[in-house]
């Protein structure tokens, strides 16, 4: 393909802002416009929000459509009339429709944040920190009529550090997405790779999270509980009941240094360690916690202001849904 490649970016998160400004930025792209989730509302006066896709668009000076539905006969024509060699998606939020996918000349790429097959679906990030993963990456992939199970154009692979959470791993993996873009995609649309049928072994896939994900179960090892911690840190938090009342746990750590016995739930103060609750084959330091209503604190505060010597974490959820703090 001579000349310049002509992009339709399809994003609306944090994640997809990386790989706009890469292409934005790139003097062998040019993009043509930009098509984001509609502004919503956000925070607690529910003010309208535009999504960041938009505001790193208006940086760069690009057009912005925002269709409810992105399957809808107009948005469909408004994309087709831009004429783009490929369409780029990032984390759109929205299933491309098989007419969508014929548009462009060339294809249309999904940057997708894990190692596919593995974490097809809406939250990779979040399922490979609750497994236990310790390596992921991004994915470049041919877009299909099916979920995140394209030919695969190009991957890369990053470990998960032990003190990552969904937080960092998000900004390490958007980094690193836009980086396989610059790199594969001049090639790509050139025709010069051709992409790989992804293997059928190895499928999984990662359900958005919900609020049963929250829920802590003491009864479960301490390395479980841990990544559950911080694989839902900094959204949407875990959860637990410290004697009924609603706290949300943001960080912890294995304390192998704890021999103590004591039943899964129970919370106690340990000179030189700090708060410390008891999961099923051990003790997990909590350094940080929220009670309803409070801010963010040092676990050992929410203790100080509990005067109690033992506390205990309810081990079945509470009705209905049971999501604490925050």
């Amino acid at each position: 393909m001579s000349g310049r490649v002509r992009i339709v970016f399809f994003g609306t998160p944090e994640f997809a802002v990386p790989v706009l400004r890469a292409l934005a930025g790139a003097p062998w792209a040019e993009v043509a416009g930009v098509v984001t989730q509609p502004d919503r509302p956000a925070g607690r006066r529910q003010t309208l929000t535009p999504p960041p896709v938009k505001r790193a668009a208006a940086e760069f000076g690009l057009p912005v459509w925002q269709p409810e539905r992105v399957r809808a006969p107009e948005a469909l024509e408004a994309i087709a009339r831009l004429e783009p060699d490929v369409c780029v998606t990032a984390a759109y939020g929205q299933i491309l429709p098989q007419r969508l996918l014929d548009i462009p000349r060339r294809g249309c790429l999904n940057v997708h944040a894990s190692l596919l097959p593995r974490w097809r679906g809406a939250a990779p990030i979040h399922r490979a920190i609750l497994a236990g993963d310790e390596r992921t990456g991004v994915t470049l992939m041919e877009m299909i009529a099916a979920l995140d199970a394209g030919p695969i154009v190009g991957a890369r692979e990053i470990p998960i550090d032990p003190d990552d959470d969904a937080g960092t791993l998000h900004d390490k993996l958007a980094a690193l997405g836009a980086a396989l873009v610059l790199e594969l995609l001049p090639d790509y649309a050139d025709g010069r790779i051709t992409p790989r049928p992804q293997p059928e072994d190895g499928v999984t896939y990662a359900n958005r999270i919900t609020r049963a994900d929250e829920w802590i179960d003491w009864r479960r090892p301490v390395r479980e509980v841990h990544n559950q911690v911080r694989g839902l840190r900094p959204w949407p938090g875990a959860s637990a009941q410290a004697d009924g009342g609603p706290l949300k746990v943001w960080r912890t750590a294995p304390a192998t240094e704890i021999e103590a016995p004591a039943e899964p739930g129970v919370v106690r103060m340990f000179p030189g360690t700090g708060v410390a609750v008891r999961c099923a084959d051990g003790w997990l330091r909590m350094d940080e916690v929220q009670p309803a209503g409070r801010r963010h604190m040092p676990a050992a505060d929410w203790w100080r202001g509990l005067r109690r010597d033992e506390v205990r974490m309810d081990l079945t959820e509470p009705e209905p849904g049971g999501r604490a703090g925050g």
